[in-house]
Formats: C-alpha cells, structure tokens, sequence
C-alpha cells in the first residue's frame, strides 16, 4: 500500500511539474505576426536573409515592443539590416529615420540608408547630430554601433548625444541599444581598439541623461567570445558576444 501511495504522489507530483513547465512555456513571449512577416518580407536582399541566424531579427524586434504605426530612429543603420525590418513593422502610418553621420567617416556615408527605396517608401535620412527633424518618435535605436559614438575620428559629445535622444523621444519612449561587449572595467580606448565596449559605461552614460534602464535581453549573448579580440577577428567575427538593453524615458 503504502509503495502504491508513493507511486501515486510522484506521478501526481510529475503532473505538476509537467504541467508548470507547459504553462511556463506557454506564457514565454512569442513573436508577433507582423514582426514574423517584415522579417519574412521578400525584398529583403540575400546578404541580410543569411545572416539572421546570427542576428536573431524577430526575437530583436520583439524584445524592443516594435508595433506598427510607431515613428523610429535608426542611428548609424548601415546597409539597412534593420532598416527593412522596422519599416514592414511600422507600415504606412508610421516612420523610419535614417539616422547617418553627416560629411561621411570611415563607417558611415551620408544617404547610406536605403532611404529612396520603392519597397521601403516610410525610409528617410536624418544627420544623427539633429535629431530635431524626426519630431516626437516612439524608438530610437542603434545596432552594434554606440561603441561607435566614442571612436576619436568622429569627434562626437556623446553625452549631448545622448540627452538628443532623450529630446527626441516621446514620454515613456524606448532607447533600445545592441553591441559588441567588451571585458568588464575597460575604458573608452577599447571602442577604437576592438569596437566594443564595456556595457556599465554605456549603462551609466545613458542613465546620465535621464533614462531608466527597463529590460536586459541574453538572446545575442556568447559565453565563449573572449572579448578581448577585435570584432572583425576571423576567429569571432558573427559570433561576438552582445548585450542588449532596452531604456525607458519616464512618463
């Protein structure tokens, strides 16, 4: 009898366990079907297509709360990875602003958005040093680029940079920042050196301007990259580890 009880009792007990587990898992954020279907859009080009394993877009997306009709600044958007992504988000009744270096540097070209593109009509340029243009927006966001800010050539002030952003942002807006991490207490020559940067500065020079860190994600994490090699190393390029943190402006 008493073996029979305890057999009972641990099946009960693995119900729940089982059943915590299903509802555990049923209640973990999924991926919105507009944010699956931007990704998904079929004017993206191949070399973005391919890296999205790498680059985990739907789950970037999710976790920064992108919705349609939202107004959106990109800094430094490159080739237009994410570009693509937020503009089939945000849709006709919203915006994506470009937002590039003016004069060009070694990075970034000024009209290096896709900004003219029929597929991606809701796509304008914008110099990140004026950010006034864009009006009030909802996101503002930059990918493996804030250690960017600090390179010496660009000569940028970034804590005005910084409080810009805040300006631009409606209340309650998002600052939604991915990079390449760097080892925990190196300083601001690691940026020019590696192009990482230490995730404390960039937490303490946002916070600085005014900003509330809400979420940290772990989906770019890598606990095998070393960070001490410079991005571009053949041994860890893709495979960088990267933090990612979503601020709030207060209401």
């Amino acid at each position: 009898m008493r073996n029979s009880i305890s057999t009972l009792l641990c099946g009960a007990a693995l119900a729940v366990a089982l059943t915590g587990g299903l509802a555990a898992t049923a209640k973990a954020p999924g991926i919105p079907g507009y944010i699956a279907k931007a990704v998904a859009d079929p004017a993206r080009p191949a070399a973005d297509t391919d890296r999205d394993s790498k680059r985990k877009p739907a789950e970037t997306m999710a976790f920064g709360q992108i919705r349609p009709g939202e107004k959106v600044i990109e800094l430094l958007p490159g080739k237009g990875y994410f570009t693509r992504i937020f503009s089939k988000i945000v849709g006709p009744k919203g915006h994506v602003y470009a937002g590039t270096i003016p004069n060009g540097s070694g990075d970034t070209k000024p009209g290096a958005s896709i900004a003219g593109d029929a597929n991606y009509p809701n796509v304008s340029d914008l110099a990140i040093t004026n950010l006034k243009p864009a009006g009030k927006v909802d996101v503002v966001f930059t990918a493996q680029n804030y250690h960017d800010f600090h390179l010496a050539r660009l000569k940028l002030d970034v804590p005005a940079l910084d409080k810009q952003i805040y300006d631009a942002l409606k209340p309650g807006g998002e600052f939604y920042i991915i990079d390449h991490s760097a080892v925990a207490g190196t300083g601001l020559d690691i940026p020019d050196k590696l192009h990482r940067i230490d995730e404390d500065i960039v937490k303490k020079e946002v916070e600085a301007a005014g900003f509330k860190l809400e979420a940290e994600g772990n989906f770019l994490r890598n606990p095998n990259d070393p960070r001490d090699k410079l991005v571009f190393d053949a041994s860890i390029r893709g495979y960088t580890d990267q933090f990612v943190l979503r601020f709030r402006k207060p209401k």
